[in-house]
Order: C-alpha cells, then structure tokens, then sequence
C-alpha cells in the first residue's frame, strides 16, 4: 500500500517511539537529528548508510542504529523496504528542510 519512495507511513506507536515502513530507492540528503537516535531495520532490497568517514552495507534481517548528532544519508541502488524506530518527534530530514521532508505521516 505504500506507491512512493521516501514517503514513510506509521504502522505503530509504543511509549512515545513511531514504528514506520518506508518503500526508498536513489539518493536521500545529509543530515543529521540533534535529539533523537534512528533504527533502520532493511526487510528487502540493500541500504547504503553513508556516514562522514565510511559507508556500511545493510541487507534483508539487518538493522543500524544512528545515535543523535551524527550526520549520515542514506542511499539504494535498487528498491528498498524499511522499518523505522525512532522517537514521534524525529522529521525524516532532521536539520535540513526542503521538498523531501515530511512533516505529517500517515498511519495505516
């Protein structure tokens, strides 16, 4: 049910942390969340996590975390679905506003 890249939808909320999914393919931006750590879990396809010195792979049953603070952007060659866990108060693009952010989500 979800037809865009990079458009995550809520599919649970526990003690103030969103379980989102997300369909992503091609580039995301920079940037980093001041306050609030990320869990990227990949449930098909190949997460690239560019970091500012290195850039880790992630598969299928693999997950990682990004602590608050620490710039990274991640990126697919191919079509990607993740899982998401990160507190309500994190926007996908943290300290960078433009046409990518995504400041109401939907629930399904």
């Amino acid at each position: 049910s979800i037809d865009n890249y990079w458009d995550p939808k809520i599919i649970a909320q526990l003690n103030g942390q969103l379980v989102k999914i997300a369909k992503i393919k091609g580039d995301f931006i920079m940037h980093n969340h001041e306050h609030e750590d990320e869990l990227f879990f990949v449930i098909d396809g190949l997460l690239y996590m560019e970091l500012e010195d290195q850039t880790l792979e992630i598969g299928p049953g693999e997950m990682i975390t990004i602590p608050k603070g620490i710039n990274h952007r991640p990126y697919t060659k191919v079509e990607t679905k993740i899982m998401l866990f990160e507190p309500s108060s994190t926007l996908n693009t943290g300290n960078v506003k433009n046409e990518l952010t995504k400041k109401h989500l939907e629930e399904i």
